[in-house]
């Protein structure tokens, strides 16, 4: 194994190399704007990642190409490892050097009235900017509020929002200019191309050390975990965050997952043609369009599930991985009949998702073993294949849902042939319904197929109610959706998507 010697976490910020050492791994990137780089325009609301007033644009070089790639996250629960080799920029970073100008998303904020009280507004403009400097010309509307909606405003109301966000691309283009953040990226990686070892303080109650490892090979990541076993995997952390943040946990040693190349990765096997292979780190952003771009029908649940700057954190792997009963990855897997593959060391097993969860956040993996990726079929290849995907939450936009459901079948003639019915928020993991199947399979797709399924759900799930639901409210949602999906993709006249809905169907 290829260790890296401890060393400070170095980053680019303001133009500057920045190196950080005797502070906690677990140092939130706003914790250190505020309290270290005393850069205060970037806030701290919700500290779990939902309000979007922390947002800030990390810059990095493409691991294959080396060009210029960004993308916003949340501030509050990124830790300050994870920026090491990458670049900051904030609020303070918009306006053109040495002038009193404003960044034209600034100013539109300015003339469309988007800020009243102004504590949401920095969030906001980060936003706006990362929108303006990866688009040619003003985006719709819609897409406006859907790369908007991790960004939460209780004063002003997001129409003069939207409207700044058309308005800014109005004025003269200021492009950004990122060769020289490239430049110092480069040297960074020139730097420490074993990745980092970093240790925090001693802890005040012992002499013990809390080390942050961010490996860049595989071979490595595999290595370290076996000499690690109890050590905490990281990839996005936008669930880890909140456990310290709000639980204020301690972590002990810490793996992080992002820094291998291998598990950035999204592959199509040539043993099967038919199935991405989606690594360990490919962010949910990254997981979710394509698998969106190849079965359209998961792109309403895509641009549902989080919001933009959490999507751009955290992982698909990492999604599953966490085991919650209310995530929504793991129904829709389920539904495609994904496996996992599982390391150890130099040695590697496959493992149906549906066998990975064994009770409530418990899992199947060893000692020393981890995820690398997840391997999802691909289907809808042929009309026979059916796949839809139901998301049923208080909130439209950036909400836990209260039931996720993914629902395949495929048919034969007018007689369903298999059927994988998965859910979430039902039980104490998402799960198949195999009651529900069994009473669809060798049965013509017909209403009367319908009631059996319906009734047979009562003997799949018992859920529990919750701040989310109740269990009757879960029972009757789930025989809902059931209605819903067989009056899309009923055998004569199915009804459209914007039939079954009140709100719009998303569209490209």
């Amino acid at each position: 194994m290829s260790t890296a010697a401890p060393r400070p976490i170095r980053f680019v910020h303001q133009g500057q190399i920045q190196e950080v050492k005797d502070l906690p791994p677990t140092t939130t990137v706003l914790q250190w704007l505020r309290e270290q780089a005393h850069c205060t325009g970037t806030k701290e609301g919700c500290a779990e990642g939902d309000c979007g007033a922390c947002t800030v644009v990390v810059g990095e070089r493409h691991p294959e190409t080396g060009q210029w790639q960004q993308k916003t996250v949340n501030a509050c629960i990124q830790f300050l490892p994870t920026l090491d080799g990458k670049a900051l920029l904030t609020v303070e970073d918009l306006q053109p050097a040495g002038t009193d100008q404003l960044h034209p998303c600034q100013q539109a904020m300015v003339d469309c009235h988007g800020s009243q009280c102004g504590f949401c507004t920095p969030g906001f403009v980060m936003s706006l900017w990362d929108i303006y400097q990866t688009h040619e010309q003003a985006p719709s509307r819609t897409a406006l509020a859907d790369a908007l909606a991790g960004n939460l405003c209780r004063c002003t109301g997001y129409r003069p929002i939207l409207d700044a966000g058309q308005k800014m691309f109005d004025s003269p283009r200021q492009p950004f200019v990122p060769e020289p953040w490239l430049q110092q990226l480069e040297a960074l990686q020139r730097q420490s191309p074993d990745g980092l070892q970093y240790e925090g303080p001693a802890q005040t109650d012992s002499r013990t050390r809390s080390r942050f490892f961010a490996p860049t090979s595989l071979s490595d990541l595999a290595s370290l975990r076996l000499s690690l076993p109890d050590a905490r995997l990281l990839a996005g952390s936008t669930d880890v965050g909140l456990w310290v943040t709000k639980q204020f946990k301690a972590l002990g040693d810490i793996i992080y997952l992002r820094q291998v190349p291998e598990l950035r990765r999204i592959l199509q096997p040539d043993s099967q043609p038919d199935t991405l292979d989606i690594g360990a780190a490919v962010t949910l952003e990254e997981a979710w369009s394509t698998m969106a771009a190849h079965m359209p029908m998961l792109r309403e649940l895509w641009l549902r599930f989080a919001s933009p700057p959490v999507r751009h954190a955290g992982t698909l792997v990492g999604n599953l991985a966490n085991g919650s009963p209310i995530g929504d990855s793991a129904p829709i897997l389920l539904a495609l009949d994904a496996t996992l593959v599982l390391r150890a060391g130099q040695f590697t097993r496959e493992m149906p998702l549906s066998a990975f969860y064994l009770d409530y956040m418990k899992n199947a993996l060893k000692p020393g073993e981890f995820i690398q990726s997840v391997r999802v079929p691909i289907v809808n290849k042929d009309a026979s294949e059916i796949l839809r995907a139901y998301k049923i939450s208080k909130r439209r936009d950036s909400d836990i849902s209260a039931v996720c459901a993914g629902l395949f079948i495929q048919l034969e003639g007018d007689t369903i042939k298999q059927a994988r019915l998965a859910w979430g928020g039902m039980a104490a993991t998402a799960r198949r319904a195999s009651h529900t199947e069994a009473a669809m399979v060798g049965q013509a797709w017909t209403e009367a197929t319908l009631r059996q399924a319906q009734a047979a759900l009562a003997q799949d799930f018992q859920p529990m109610t919750d701040l989310r639901a109740s269990k009757d409210y879960r029972i009757k949602v789930a025989a809902n959706l059931l209605e819903r999906f067989w009056l899309e993709t009923r055998p004569h006249n199915p009804l459209r998507a914007d039939e079954v809905q009140v709100w719009p169907a998303q569209t490209a």
